[in-house]
């Protein structure tokens, strides 16, 4: 008994017997910390337990109390463990850029929690500059999409359909089906049917046509289906017809403000070429790398500058914070996805305050 508990628990089967120095050294996630650490305790108790077969060679101990221990340790630990079980989000933009630019605080968030993350832009962004164009500029956009994806930790995909050209085709539809089941999501994030970029309001229209299709096993067969539908969100805008944008969960982002500008800073080609040259400002993009970061923090859709018609919701998760909050995302339900309890709000944006202070 004792050379099989030895085998089942040992620190030689991966589970350090100094987790601290293990975690360091590895870098690993709070969920996987989690296992770890329960792991430990169990190990933890084999040691007392041999230790008190060898010095009272009660055999009776082991069969009496063994059991009893294992599952206090196993069960008290599961709803934990299933507690931390990462959220998964996919957000979809029109161009590589636009996801950034709507979710990339919150993204930063999810990362450095250890939830998952993807970022997918349905096109490859071969219009969007004033010199270069076509597959030169797909490239460079695509790489510029890595890079901004590898500074905050999680991961982007450019699909190569052509900027400037995009339908709501049933092509297409499926392309956004296959990623959202693959990413097996919890959250779908995209921008609301209507804009002032026909690209734009057609990704919205993509993902709204997706968000009941994700679950029925007969199309898109290469892709299992989902179990149940996942909660579906829009972006914040300032459009207003035929009805203005509704922020059902405002998120601070103060904390993660330096993170979207250096994500943000990955996209040269548009926030320092192509966006300020369409504005007539592209004489006062700054040389300097630093001073480009500064300029760029003070772009309104960059700086997400907390709306004074967001303050609600903020409030109601947030309470007395609220009133030092600099910098937000806005968030809207909608009406095609699973609609989420206020519980399972605080579950799927784990760095909501647990309780606002009023």
């Amino acid at each position: 008994m004792t050379r099989v508990l030895r085998r089942l628990f040992s620190p030689t089967r991966g589970y350090s017997a100094e987790p601290r120095e293990r975690i360091e050294r590895t870098g690993a996630s709070f969920s996987q910390v989690s296992v770890h650490c329960v792991r430990y305790m169990i190990w933890a108790e084999v040691q007392l337990m041999l230790k008190s077969l060898k010095r009272f060679s009660a055999i009776s101990f082991l069969c009496a109390e063994w059991p009893v221990c294992m599952a206090t340790l196993l069960f008290s630990a599961s709803p934990a463990l299933a507690q931390n079980k990462p959220v998964r989000v996919i957000a979809f933009g029109a161009h590589p850029d636009d996801c950034d630019l709507g979710a990339g605080g919150i993204a930063a968030k999810y990362a450095m929690l250890g939830h998952k993350v993807k970022f997918v832009s349905l096109t490859n962004g071969d219009a969007g500059h004033q010199s270069q164009h076509g597959e030169e500029l797909a490239k460079r956009r695509r790489a510029e999409a890595q890079e901004a994806g590898r500074r905050i930790g999680i991961e982007y995909e450019v699909l190569d359909n052509h900027d400037g050209k995009l339908l709501p085709t049933l092509e297409v539809r499926e392309q956004v089906i296959r990623e959202i089941r693959q990413w097996k999501a919890d959250i779908v994030i995209a921008p609301r049917p209507n804009d002032y970029h026909p690209d734009h309001r057609y990704t919205g229209v993509l993902v709204q046509d997706a968000s009941y299709m994700v679950i029925v096993p007969n199309l898109v067969p290469d892709a299992p289906p989902l179990t149940r539908n996942p909660v579906f969100l829009y972006y914040s805008d300032r459009f207003t017809r035929p009805q203005p944008f509704r922020a059902d969960i405002v998120v601070s982002i103060d904390d993660v403000f330096e993170k979207k500008i250096n994500m943000l800073d990955a996209h040269v080609s548009q926030f320092y070429e192509w966006l300020p040259w369409t504005e007539g400002v592209l004489d006062q993009v700054p040389n300097d790398p630093a001073e480009r970061k500064k300029w760029l923090a003070k772009w309104p859709s960059a700086a997400r500058k907390l709306q004074p018609e967001w303050r609600e919701a903020l409030e109601k998760r947030y309470g007395a914070q609220a009133a030092s909050i600099q910098h937000a995302e806005a968030f809207e339900i909608t009406e095609y996805g699973h609609q989420p309890s206020e519980e399972e709000i605080r579950r799927l944006f784990p760095f909501l305050p647990q309780m606002a202070s009023r």
